[in-house]
């Protein structure tokens, strides 16, 4: 056993006793307490950005249709869900309208960033079928369908950004021509580009991680909040297609790999690092990924493919963690790296940190939130 692959194990069995023992003592919340943080996190939210139309200024002006401002809005529909507040409902129809259901580059991109407002669009169709609503969309995705090309997403986050779109268009059309073309552009990323490891049963952010590249302790690079979008990814699509839907099994034992090699690599605080593999590599609190994980175990616990006894204190504890810890009194959430693709980027990540784009850390938590107070008593 080489040096680096003993001291790894012996850090793994570490955490996982240490998480063991002190996730015993966590309980979940109740429902009122869990709503609470969601609609004061949103709330802030919302009363920052009453245009849903206005551009966004960071380093340049982008269209507020982008993947920052779609995965809040995904957020916000999981909040709808569990929470039917007309406001939330108004809010999401204004930014589509604001927008004219349309997408950043127009049909023609096969950008999964640019793709995923559809999300959202199909998600108020199905509230209210307004062809409108998703032609530009399904027409986006049409285009794709008569391509053979099937190596778009070349980065992981693109799972989350676009596989649901091809569910929901499954779903909604029952044509399985999307549900096969999204398998076999999961598959290009996952087994032909080879971003899944499958000895630790996590995602390469991208081909520049690939070996051999490694964090500074000499471990292989594991992005968090890229790890998060493939859980997200894989348990929305789940959460989409019906039961016999082809390739099912196939997401669903990903997933549950996945969630098994996060469970050690939780922080005793009850985060997780940026750096799954190497504290050590700006380690620290980190609410996005953190939330990916929340919400993603939840949904599994909810829909009895984890076991509640073994899982639940485990999301207890980072929920409480991001509800106690990075959740200021008027709403602003802490603790949320900045966009980027690795540990480095974003930083520093603290509390009082303001990241280039506050949307998708919200939509991050708000995802988590719905499926903890499901959970909640």
């Amino acid at each position: 056993m080489n040096m680096n692959l003993k001291k790894r194990t012996i850090w793994m069995l570490v955490m996982t006793l240490f998480v063991t023992s002190v996730v015993q003592a966590q309980k979940l919340p109740s429902k009122k307490e869990v709503m609470d943080k969601m609609v004061l996190t949103n709330a802030y939210f919302m009363n920052k950005w009453p245009d849903t139309g206005k551009s966004i200024v960071t380093n340049k002006e982008r269209p507020s249709n982008i993947w920052t401002r779609a995965v809040y809005y995904e957020g916000l529909m999981a909040l709808y869900a569990v929470n039917p507040d007309k406001a939330y409902y108004d809010y999401a129809v204004s930014w589509g309208n604001a927008h004219k259901w349309g997408l950043r580059d127009g049909v023609a991109t096969r950008n999964a960033d640019n793709q995923c407002c559809g999300q959202t669009y199909i998600d108020l169709y199905e509230i209210d079928p307004q062809p409108e609503r998703i032609k530009d969309i399904q027409a986006s995705i049409d285009l794709m369908l008569i391509s053979d090309k099937t190596d778009d997403w070349d980065w992981i986050d693109a799972l989350q950004m676009a596989m649901p779109v091809f569910a929901k268009l499954y779903k909604i059309t029952g044509d399985e021509r999307y549900a096969e073309r999204m398998y076999e552009m999961y598959f290009d990323t996952k087994e032909k580009q080879g971003l899944f490891n499958p000895k630790d049963n996590l995602w390469w952010r991208d081909k520049d991680f690939l070996p051999p590249y490694k964090e500074p302790n000499g471990e292989d690079c594991y992005w968090s909040r890229g790890n998060g979008w493939v859980v997200a990814a894989l348990v929305r699509v789940l959460d989409i297609i019906p039961a016999d839907a082809p390739h099912r099994d196939e997401y669903l034992q990903t997933y549950l790999k996945m969630i098994k090699a996060l469970v050690p690599l939780q922080r005793p605080d009850g985060f997780w690092n940026a750096s799954l593999h190497d504290p050590t590599n700006f380690g620290g609190k980190e609410t996005t990924g953190t939330a990916l994980f929340v919400y993603g175990m939840a949904w599994g616990v909810n829909n009895g493919y984890l076991k509640a006894s073994r899982y639940k204190p485990i999301i207890a504890k980072a929920w409480n963690a991001m509800a106690k810890e990075a959740v200021h009194p008027d709403g602003f959430l802490g603790y949320v790296q900045g966009t980027g693709k690795e540990p480095k980027d974003g930083q520093p990540v603290t509390y009082n940190s303001k990241p280039d784009f506050e949307d998708y850390g919200l939509g991050c938590f708000l995802l988590a939130g719905s499926e903890v107070y499901k959970m909640a008593k």
